[in-house]
């Protein structure tokens, strides 16, 4: 887990935005930065000011990825024919811990990332808990048995503030996600707007 777990919802006052659509983001409450000079931070953002952001909100987003992790990903995006910004969203949504947190097993994506990582999940069958780890088309992800009645996952089943979505084919009666397919963009649920073609320029230019 990173070290900003604890501090989650800096990043959506830091980004002025609630990236999660969660209904205790204090963004519902106030729109200004964290820290003393929260309040008078409201400047204009140069273009590359703007594409940073697009790109802190979108690592943010993840479970707030380390530089050296979300680079490593543009980079493999960066390598794939196609569209770049496509491809990154693509690769991050088959990250383990998204897909947990897609199907609804837990309420956020931190705590997907930890759920992971301490071994309540599997993959066909076969216990994994590293949270980077790439699903493929296809591939059941499954709550082990005696993870199932934990109250994470009780909890996390019955929020009404986000819908799992189609590209995964959920059973919460038996705890299981099958992958159907990898999505665009446009198939992923962002509670805010995502824009990763200005991650592909900021990369492109640093």
């Amino acid at each position: 887990m990173t070290k900003r777990t604890a501090a989650k919802y800096k990043i959506d006052r830091r980004m002025g935005e609630n990236i999660w659509g969660r209904a205790k983001s204090p963004v519902n409450r106030r729109e200004y930065g964290p820290g003393q000079h929260g309040q008078r931070r409201k400047g204009k953002l140069s273009d590359f000011g703007i594409q940073l952001r697009a790109k802190q909100k979108l690592k943010g987003y993840y479970g707030d990825l380390t530089e050296k992790q979300f680079k490593r990903i543009y980079a493999e995006a960066a390598r794939v024919k196609g569209d770049t910004g496509e491809q990154l969203i693509g690769l991050l949504e088959r990250r383990l811990d998204a897909v947990v947190y897609r199907a609804k097993f837990v309420p956020t994506i931190f705590a997907a990332r930890q759920f992971v990582n301490h071994g309540h999940v599997t993959v066909n069958g076969k216990r994994v808990n590293i949270a980077s780890y790439r699903v493929k088309e296809g591939d059941v992800v499954a709550v082990r048995d005696r993870s199932k009645q934990l109250a994470i996952v009780l909890e996390s089943v019955g929020l009404a503030e986000r819908d799992v979505p189609d590209y995964l084919e959920v059973d919460h009666s038996k705890m299981t996600a099958t992958f159907v397919r990898t999505p665009s963009l446009g198939d992923v649920p962002f509670p805010v707007q995502m824009e990763p073609n200005l991650v592909v320029e900021y990369y492109a230019k640093n």
